[in-house]
């Protein structure tokens, strides 16, 4: 059975890698009797979707009335902190 650390690990790591099957497995186990640890993928899942949707919105908006570099710094920081 998976500790917390080990679950919160390879619940980041599964945002940038696919998890082997035997990964996927013990996860789900733990997931199924650790709320806290749902709770934390759950909150992985959004604040990734939040900075995709942010990163978007920077790319794509035309209202935004600052200098290119300035909004080519800003998506650039927000891609290397998802990494």
């Amino acid at each position: 059975m998976l500790t917390c650390k080990q679950a919160s690990k390879l619940i980041s790591q599964s945002l940038d890698r696919p998890l082997h099957w035997s990964e996927r497995m013990q996860l789900k186990l733990h997931l199924l009797i650790c709320g806290p640890c749902e709770r934390f993928k759950q909150q992985l899942k959004l604040l990734r979707t939040s900075l995709q949707r942010i990163r978007s919105g920077i790319e794509n908006d035309q209202s935004i009335q600052l200098p290119l570099d300035v909004k080519t710094r800003i998506v650039q920081s927000i891609k290397s902190g998802q990494q």
